[in-house]
């Protein structure tokens, strides 16, 4: 929809703002906020009192504000930034401030919080609204205008107090300026809710994909899938643990069998063997060339680290090394072909980071390299196998006791493996391949439509609070 223009216009002033409705008066911060202002609610409370406590993690984007955490004051020591019901706050440090993290502090505990040092505190004087104040905060030139201010290096910039206390704000009167977040907060709304339908559908798309991968990898091809490949679309099943492992490797099941299968997989297609994932693979470790050794870097060998597990298949890498650095560190080199594992460093949350390298590449010491040992196995079969089973197999696999999230790469060995022929996973993983672009597909577009909507809910923000649109007919 195309929103009105005001009836007259004057010129700001100001570079960035260009032109305001006539009425509306431009005014530096310092003269309509108080910037990090001392808690005034703080000094009326006991020490024995509980606030609300809110680290940068609490803060969203775009209002959102997780109060979930509270703090006897007593027990606050210095360096926390203390704020009052009603306040704005804005992230004031490299990313966070360029991606909107701010609110406003609404529903604190006794009205009062303390919360990181890497925000500003910015409260309205009665010739701004705190809402007007709030959308002016996420608006395009107050975040586009705040990243030009910032000072320091690399991931330590920050926005100075100064340019809240210097930032020019186009003011309306109060009652227009609550008209106008009348009318955003109900816009927003709309907005906010048709984002969250679309999270919820990309939800439930990549739960179909992970039933999808987990039930092939487990069952095997759906009937009409196996009747193409030439396969029997109804296989009869047996326990995944069964005569075809020798006598030996059975009795060595540490604890995975039960009642002649494996608990958690439970039965497989009656032509399915089963293994363990150690005597298909060749487990191979990584670790980083030296930083210091110029000669080391900047060549033309992929070398994955886990910044570079973001996609199924390794195609390129961000950093690449040479060949006198493979030669001369602890990293190894592994064929195309070959399953790439994040097994250390902590990132690990709810899934299990797997790809398979398309191309010869190096890994560092977070990866553990998987190279097959057997022509049995295709790796990308093993790979998709493990994304079906990944909630299952992180129980397993969890090193306990680590100070950092890690895998336990001797359970990972004995770990039992279903291996159908290799026809067979050769067929499982040209479906899955196909099947699963479908559903990222649909994911993509999704996700795009999300962007847009992201966009749209900015720029409307920004058309309002700077006088582009007069919203006060569509508001009432």
């Amino acid at each position: 929809m195309r929103w009105p223009s005001y009836s007259k216009y004057k010129p700001s002033g100001v570079e960035w703002l260009g032109d305001v409705p006539e009425h509306w008066e431009v005014k530096h911060g310092r003269f309509c906020m108080n910037v990090n202002p001392r808690s005034q609610r703080l000094r009326s409370l006991q020490p024995e009192d509980e606030v609300s406590f809110v680290p940068m993690e609490a803060v969203g984007r775009y209002g959102k504000l997780s109060l979930e955490q509270t703090r006897v004051i007593s027990d606050v020591g210095s360096g926390y930034t203390a704020f009052d019901e009603g306040d704005v706050v804005v992230a004031k440090i490299t990313p966070c401030f360029e991606n909107g993290k701010g609110a406003i502090a609404v529903g604190l505990v006794n009205g009062a919080a303390f919360g990181t040092t890497e925000l500003h505190v910015l409260r309205a004087s009665p010739n701004l609204d705190r809402r007007f104040l709030f959308y002016f905060t996420i608006s395009r030139p107050f975040r586009n205008t705040g990243e030009g201010e910032m000072y320091g290096a690399g991931g330590q910039k920050r926005i100075p107090p100064e340019f809240c206390k210097d930032i020019h704000i186009p003011l309306p009167e109060v009652n227009e300026q609550a008209t106008i977040t009348d009318f955003l907060d109900h816009k927003t709304g709309k907005i906010d809710t048709l984002v969250a339908k679309n999270r919820t559908l990309i939800e439930r798309l990549k739960e179909k994909r992970s039933a999808l991968i987990s039930r092939t990898v487990t069952r095997g091809l759906p009937p009409d899938a196996a009747r193409a490949a030439g396969l029997d679309p109804h296989p009869k099943l047996k326990p995944s643990l069964s005569a075809c492992l020798p006598e030996r490797e059975r009795s060595q099941s540490g604890g995975y069998a039960q009642a002649g299968g494996v608990e958690w997989l439970g039965d497989v297609p009656e032509g399915w063997e089963t293994g363990r994932i150690g005597g298909l693979f060749r487990f191979l470790s990584g670790g980083t060339p030296s930083t210091t050794h110029e000669t080391y870097w900047n060549g033309n060998v992929p070398w994955v680290s886990s910044k570079d597990m973001k996609h199924f298949r390794v195609t390129d890498t961000i950093d690449h090394i040479t060949k006198q650095a493979v030669n001369e560190s602890a990293t190894s080199m592994l064929p195309a072909g070959s399953v790439l594992l994040v097994v250390r460093s902590g990132i690990l949350r709810h899934t299990i980071p797997i790809a398979v390298a398309d191309c010869g590449v190096a890994i560092n010491q977070d990866i553990k390299g998987l190279q097959p040992s057997s022509e049995r196995i295709n790796s990308l079969f093993f790979a998709y196998w493990v994304l079906g089973n990944q909630r299952t197999l992180l129980t397993l696999w969890r090193q306990q006791g680590a100070t950092v999230e890690s895998l336990n790469v001797d359970v990972v060995k004995v770990t039992p493996f279903p291996l159908p022929p290799l026809t067979e996973q050769t067929a499982i993983v040209d479906f899955l391949d196909r099947e699963t672009a479908k559903i990222d597909t649909l994911v993509a577009k999704v996700e795009t439509t999300i962007e847009r909507l992201r966009e749209y809910r900015t720029a409307l923000i920004t058309a309002a609070v700077t006088g582009k649109i007069d919203v006060r007919r569509a508001a009432a």
